[in-house]
């Protein structure tokens, strides 16, 4: 799949904004935990190359990321892009497809039966936003340090939070976190944190348009309700 990835990359433009990307990171003076990439991804095309890779990003983008993060990780080191990067855990991939299959399965309806809550994919939502909160900041990575100075994890970036979808601010930082080698308590390293944009957008279903149109012979009754978006 490794190879599969870069052919994409090169032949969709990718690679070279990946390029461009890490230049930016590697001329920056701000220290950084993390180094996040958003990389485009096109299904259809992804599938005409390989299928089974096509299937894994609609279906486990996760995981899938996490192939994207290694073969990132290789070429940052290979072509020495990044001076300061130092382990693979620092590369947060934010796969973004330009569109979905065209299939019931792949649209999200809050008024549909039955919900399945338990996938972790890509979904499309069509409705109407009702209200926009304010944007505001979220930790997308930090590094933290062991406090027992002869521990290995005192130093480097062997400690990295990183936020995943869905996670709470407190997943990513917090004051309780202990040393996975030697249980001592950890302490973030301020200056490495990487914060983010983030903003609160309330939408309702779209097919509230159809309480607009008048008189109904319809009977039913139905009720409709908002449901929150969180936009990184």
């Amino acid at each position: 799949m490794r190879e599969v990835i870069l052919v994409y990359l090169d032949r969709s433009g990718g690679l070279q904004k990946f390029v461009h990307d890490c230049k930016k990171y590697n001329d920056s003076k701000q220290s950084y935990a993390v180094y996040r990439f958003i990389i485009s991804i096109n299904p259809s095309d992804i599938a005409e190359l390989d299928a089974t890779l096509g299937n894994y990003i609609l279906h486990n983008p996760l995981q899938a990321a996490q192939i994207f993060q290694s073969v990132c990780f290789i070429a940052i080191k290979t072509l020495s892009l990044i001076e300061q990067l130092q382990t693979e855990a620092q590369i947060s991939i934010l796969l973004k497809p330009t569109h979905l299959p065209s299939l019931p399965s792949y649209v999200l309806s809050l008024s549909a039966y039955p919900f399945n809550y338990t996938s972790q994919r890509f979904y499309m939502s069509e409705g109407i936003v009702i209200a926009m909160g304010t944007v505001t900041k979220y930790t997308q990575g930090a590094r933290f340090l062991c406090t027992e100075e002869t521990c290995p994890f005192s130093e480097g970036f062997r400690c990295i939070r990183v936020h995943c979808p869905g996670a709470t601010e407190s997943a990513t930082v917090r004051n309780d976190f202990v040393c996975s080698l030697c249980s001592s308590p950890l302490q973030e390293d301020m200056k490495f944190r990487v914060l983010g944009d983030k903003q609160i957008v309330e939408m309702i279903d779209a097919k509230i348009l159809n309480a607009l149109k008048g008189y109904s012979v319809d009977k039913s009754h139905f009720r409709i309700q908002a449901f929150t978006l969180f936009l990184r």
